[in-house]
């Protein structure tokens, strides 16, 4: 199986391009308040300069069917993330509206007392995003779950279920044991590549995809 790696939070075309060129699966754009945030103009500049077999995904929290919809064709994208606790009918529209071409991702906050269930219950998506949380932020907080309790609780046993991308925390020095512990299908990553919030350290980016791609499964 060959790792999928997302390096998220781009806010350049430098930035974006330097993940394709490291060998990165997808880039993530930020349509949700934050440091990091874009607009559908910006990404519309950056994604034609782009390859066109590396994916472009669009990350929304509290956003209506109408405002991603929008976003996803004026941007360009290639697939959205679903940052929060979307209703599964958004999905279904989402699916309805674009096919099977459109990358659907959503986001499941780790808790060790979470349900597995939880990672099948919408069937419209292509996988699930495993990430922290703080009381403050939803993601791009810099800070890891337990791993150990996640390989016991919500990534064991997950055949028959939606690939699991494992997010939050991550860094070059700590992607290959998250990966070993987890065995995930992808890696999402945001502040640990980054100079500052929306400007990412090269020399990170390309550690990070290194390590991922050369760690145990």
């Amino acid at each position: 199986m060959n790792l999928w790696i997302k390096i998220c939070a781009n806010t350049s075309l430098a930035d974006a391009q330097l993940a394709a060129d490291a060998g990165a699966d997808a880039v993530g754009f930020v349509f949700a308040p934050s440091p990091r945030r874009v607009t559908a103009e910006q990404v519309a500049a950056i994604v034609p300069h782009l390859p066109a077999e590396l994916e472009k995904i669009g990350v929304f929290v509290e956003a209506s069917f109408g405002e991603i919809a929008a976003t996803v064709e004026a941007g360009r994208l290639t697939g959205v993330q679903l940052h929060w606790d979307a209703p599964i009918e958004l999905a279904a529209k989402l699916r309805a509206r674009f096919g099977a071409k459109l990358r659907i991702l959503r986001v499941v906050h780790f808790d060790v007392a979470a349900d597995p269930a939880v990672l099948s219950a919408d069937q419209h998506v292509d996988a699930i995003l495993i990430d922290s949380r703080t009381t403050v932020s939803l993601g791009g907080t810099g800070q890891s779950y337990d791993w150990a309790d996640a390989g016991r609780t919500l990534f064991q046993n997950t055949e028959g279920r939606k690939p699991l991308i494992a997010a939050g925390g991550l860094t070059p020095e700590n992607v290959a044991e998250a990966i070993a512990m987890l065995h995930p299908w992808g890696v999402d990553v945001v502040s640990g590549v980054e100079a500052a919030p929306g400007r990412k350290d090269h020399a990170k980016v390309r550690a990070f995809i290194a390590k991922a791609r050369s760690a145990k499964m």
